[in-house]
């Protein structure tokens, strides 16, 4: 019997003990207001709907400046790749090698579309980290930037990479 009322008294003491309030700052388990916001619901409009700074505007365009500009310099270079790609003779042959030559200015022509995608890049990726994120248009203004300057960028390794085939062949 005794024994009885000792375990009887010990569990009652752990069941009181297991609902007493605690002391101390702890966080509330109520729903925080993130949470009460459906995530279903379309926003209205975007978040900061500003226009695109006029400082980040003028450090674009002329990126997109300086790679266009950079387009007749590696046109006139590619084009005499492409003539001494056409008179090389075999591989490691003195022609071959005037080639290759060529070949290696045309790929250093393409500096200044090669810069201005890197700094496009550069400069999104400083905006990101010093605002937490893009305004929109921001963003707009940089991957449009980006797909312009990629162009240019894409359409001169297509070319080097048809001199380079022809010079392996």
């Amino acid at each position: 019997m005794r024994s009885a009322f000792r375990s009887f008294f010990i569990l009652a003491i752990a069941a009181g003990a297991g609902c007493s309030a605690r002391v101390g700052d702890f966080p509330s388990l109520a729903p925080r207001a993130a949470e009460q916001v459906d995530p279903r619901v379309p926003v209205e409009r975007p978040p900061n709907d500003r226009p695109v700074s006029a400082g980040l505007f003028a450090r674009l365009e002329s990126l997109i400046a300086s790679a266009r500009s950079g387009e007749a310099g590696f046109e006139a270079a590619i084009a005499n790749a492409r003539r001494a790609a056409e008179r090389a003779g075999a591989r490691e042959s003195e022609s071959w090698i005037v080639a290759q030559e060529a070949l290696s200015a045309a790929v250093a022509a393409r500096e200044p579309a090669a810069m201005a995608i890197s700094e496009i890049d550069t400069i999104g990726a400083e905006l990101l980290v010093a605002q937490g994120g893009l305004a929109p248009a921001d963003q707009a203004a940089i991957e449009s930037a980006a797909e312009i300057v990629g162009a240019i960028s894409r359409s001169q390794a297509e070319a080097i990479a048809a001199v380079q085939a022809r010079l392996a062949g």
